[in-house]
């Protein structure tokens, strides 16, 4: 069984694809506020909430796991993508390296999020982070929700 992967999903948004990006480069401490179900908090820990190589502390409640993840930030605003690569925290427990992808797409009158974690298992025993892309795949829904509203 390999121990490198990637895994991920697309889903289909009612809100233009520009909202979305627009949360993750300079309005993070919103998504809180928006999806609480599992995101807790998150609070700039170096830089700024818009500069690319910032890092941001994020608390999270996943099933009986009550967690942090100290992330880096990479910004591409030409694919409206977020690039959150792990530095620290408890989902190193069971993986070595872990990097999450936001990255956001308007197509005509439909836009798409195609949410993908890259990682690399500490041993054949642990399962692919199939739960994390669910926290993904959880706040954009709630975040299309909330802009639904707005």
């Amino acid at each position: 069984m390999a121990l490198h992967g990637f895994i991920g999903t697309q889903i289909e948004l009612k809100s233009p694809a520009d909202k979305f990006y627009k949360i993750f480069k300079g309005q993070a401490h919103l998504i809180p506020n928006v999806s609480s179900g599992h995101i807790k908090g998150v609070q700039v820990h170096e830089g700024d909430w818009e500069t690319h190589g910032s890092v941001k502390i994020w608390n999270y409640h996943l099933g009986d796991e009550v967690g942090t993840v100290k992330e880096k930030v990479a910004y591409d605003d030409e694919n409206k993508a977020a690039t959150l690569t792990v530095l620290d925290g408890e989902m190193f427990k069971y993986y070595k390296s872990f990097k999450g992808i936001y990255q956001f797409a308007q197509k005509g009158d439909v836009s798409v999020a195609n949410l993908t974690i890259h990682y690399e298992k500490r041993n054949a025993d642990v399962e692919a982070p199939d739960r994390y892309v669910g926290v993904m795949v959880t706040l954009i829904r709630d975040l299309d929700a909330h802009f639904a509203k707005a």
